[in-house]
């Protein structure tokens, strides 16, 4: 029997999604060309929704103590998330190769196979499989699965194999990044601008390690790539700081450029791309990071709905639909940003301009939402409840028949769905055993909504349906029939 899927890539995505695979009983194996994580760290932190989204599989607290960012920004402009209704905050200052281990304990721990030092160097598409080429320790092999995909990065090899196009804007900056040890900086933690359209940042990351990124007129995009010298580092710092870092060392360091791509196409028949494989950005507050682990958490259990037989029709394909639109949002927000971030004088107007509007409440929403993550609607259908296709708030609880609390998080940790349904509607807007049909794909939780923080019940949904990746698609009143959402996004009834 083939296996449920073969993923490319051991980052942060790929194990996310091995992880989610493996919760629906997937047989998953992982492949990565290295012999071993790099323990590099491009990503520090994540934004509020993905912050959410890990918390709705258990994985937050396993992260340790967490900084959360309380202010935001776009391009540079300051956006005070304390001031919104919603919590917007983010994760500052978290090492990406520390997610990376986490997730990679979680994925391994649920069974998924992860093997090093092999590279994927061709496939073969059948109709019910792809069979993958792949070069390891032991020399040439071959392994099939139902469906493979890449989460093998902006070069990605699955997005070249399978012939996908990424069309895109080439690079015009370049910027240096770089971890110093023994620079003792002050913190630049949202970066500062340098006449003549530079930009400096600084962050503490460890107690005598900075994390720096220097944009500097006039870098060549790409140049030093594969032969970056910290005296090149060292020189621009000084030239745009006045300060000397000569005398201090980089545990490691890259060179950046502002290209943009984007997958034509998520899927192609049995090959999947997801995160940077699918799209590529300017670096920018890690949302690189933060939309692939939204993408691999889409992504996962349709996919695995599909490969266990109880798919409803289209369900696979939605991946692209939901995904690509966030994709190409991204891309738009990302350059919008940089323009406004690293450009000279000349874009100091519409700075000031950008001052003003995020005073108002509705403009700061707006921007706060797209950098946060949490503004991602999809087009559920069903009815007209404002929910629909929004997330649910994972930190709402409701307090059940015997008083025992539930977090939504909590009970979104097996990645199946959740139909919660207050007193109102348990005493008979709906029959009490509908989603019986739906047992293993559909849990359901009875009692009231319990206030929490700042958080009210007034409002809240008589009864809602949400995905496992914690979408809305059916809430009551006004969401539609619950049957039909079931069955649209959980197959017939067995």
């Amino acid at each position: 029997m083939p296996k449920g899927a073969i993923i490319v890539g051991a980052g942060p995505v790929g194990l996310m999604l091995a992880g989610e695979l493996r919760l629906a009983g997937l047989d998953v194996v992982v492949y990565d060309k290295l012999p071993a994580p790099t323990g590099e760290s491009r990503g520090l932190g994540f934004t509020g929704r993905t912050a959410e989204v890990l918390d709705q599989r258990g994985l937050l607290t396993r992260l340790g103590e967490l900084r959360w960012g309380k202010q935001g920004h776009f391009g540079g402009v300051r956006i005070d998330f304390g001031k919104l209704s919603e919590n917007h905050f983010g994760v500052m200052g978290l090492a990406q190769s520390r997610t990376e281990e986490v997730l990679g304990e979680w994925a391994a721990g649920l069974g998924a196979a992860i093997r090093r030092g092999c590279e994927v160097t061709g496939f073969t598409e059948a109709d019910d499989h792809v069979v993958v080429d792949f070069e390891g320790p032991d020399g040439p092999g071959q392994d099939t699965a139902r469906y493979l995909v890449g989460c093998d990065g902006a070069r990605s090899t699955v997005r070249r194999l399978a012939g996908i196009d990424f069309p895109g804007l080439a690079a015009t900056r370049g910027m240096y990044l770089a971890d110093v040890v023994g620079a003792d900086l002050r913190m630049r933690p949202i970066g500062e601008g340098v006449p003549g359209g530079g930009m400096v940042l600084s962050v503490p990351l460890e107690p005598g390690v900075d994390r720096i990124v220097i944009h500097e007129p006039g870098i060549r995009p790409g140049h030093g790539v594969g032969d970056l010298t910290f005296t090149e580092v060292a020189d621009a710092w000084q030239r745009m700081t006045g300060e000397s870092i000569h005398h201090a060392s980089a545990r490691w360091m890259a060179a950046l450029t502002n290209a943009t791509g984007q997958a034509t196409e998520y899927r192609s028949g049995r090959v999947l791309l997801v995160g940077d494989a699918a799209h590529d950005h300017a670096p920018l507050g890690a949302q690189g990071l933060s939309v692939g682990l939204q993408d691999a958490v889409n992504l996962g259990w349709k996919l695995a709905a599909t490969v266990n037989g109880w798919a409803p029709e289209g369900l696979l394909d939605s991946y692209h639909s939901e995904r690509h639109p966030v994709g190409r949002q991204l891309i738009r927000n990302t350059l919008a940003q940089s323009l406004i971030y690293l450009s000279g004088e000349e874009m100091e107007p519409l700075r000031e301009v950008m001052r003003e509007l995020v005073t108002i409440p509705d403009a700061a929403r707006l921007l706060a939402g797209q950098v946060s993550g949490l503004d991602v609607r999809y087009d559920v259908e069903g009815g007209g409840h404002p929910l629909l296709g929004l997330r649910l708030d994972p930190a709402l609880e409701l307090t059940g028949p015997n008083g025992a609390r539930s977090r939504v998080a909590t009970m979104l940790h097996p990645a199946r769905g959740v139909l919660i349904r207050t007193g109102a509607l348990a005493d008979g807007a709906e029959p009490a055993g509908l989603a019986e049909g739906w047992s293993g794909r559909v849990d359901v939780f009875t009692g009231t909504w319990a206030p929490t923080g700042n958080t009210e019940t007034e409002g809240l949904p008589e009864a809602v349906l949400l995905r496992p990746d914690g979408h809305v698609v059916w809430a009551a009143p006004e969401g539609g029939k619950l049957r039909d959402a079931l069955e649209r996004w959980f197959g017939a009834p067995a």
